[in-house]
């Protein structure tokens, strides 16, 4: 048993390191708000949240979050970090709960289905509410300044409202799609060899 959970935990770090490794390969995506970044951490998190669980899942997300700024440090006095905390354990989280009682393809599904529009819900709230007030006060700025930077790339959006419905919420329904899209063919590949190293 102490065997078992030393394996699980050693999983744990591999995954969450796995996902730190891939934040460092961001990348914005055309058309969308440039403060916002397209990466794949999410695929080793959502293979952890099936394969280890509920609890594993939101361990991984903490690894990565805590080696990013070892890595990288921080640049938003945290507040990105707190973001990505949630928006990551807003999608895993729902996923393993689902798959860890239906553990089958459509169990699968339905877990990335509902997580990931609970990561679009918490995506639009922390952005509003905790991301875009936090750069306005630190740099001086203010909403329209935030608008103008996203219109210059989408000249559509000119106001709060579409910064949300042609921004914030297209932007992370597209990763989610791929993230999941991605887990979902990749992971009965390779559960097996997680689940028989971790037994």
């Amino acid at each position: 048993m102490k065997n078992e959970k030393t394996k699980k935990l050693v999983l744990i770090a591999v995954l969450g390191a796995l996902s730190a490794v891939l934040m460092v390969f961001r990348f914005p995506l055309p058309f969308m708000p440039p403060f916002l970044s397209f990466d794949f951490a999410g695929i080793p998190e959502l293979i952890g949240a099936f394969a280890l669980g509920p609890v594993a899942a939101v361990l991984i997300v903490i690894v990565r979050i805590l080696l990013q700024l070892v890595l990288s440090g921080t640049n938003s006095m945290f507040t990105g970090e707190l973001q990505g905390l949630m928006l990551s354990i807003a999608l895993v989280l729902p996923a393993a709960v689902i798959y860890k009682h239906n553990k089958t393809k459509q169990g699968a599904l339905k877990g990335m289905l509902v997580g990931s529009l609970t990561n679009i819900v918490v995506a639009v709230f922390t952005n509003l509410v905790i991301i875009i007030p936090f750069y306005v006060a630190l740099y001086g700025m203010n909403m329209d300044m935030i608008i103008d930077m996203c219109k210059a790339v989408n000249p559509y959006v000119d106001s709060t409202f579409k910064l949300v419905v042609l921004g914030i919420i297209p932007f992370n329904l597209i990763k989610n799609v791929v993230v999941c899209f991605i887990t979902f063919i990749i992971y009965k590949k390779i559960s097996p060899i997680i689940k028989k190293y971790a037994r």
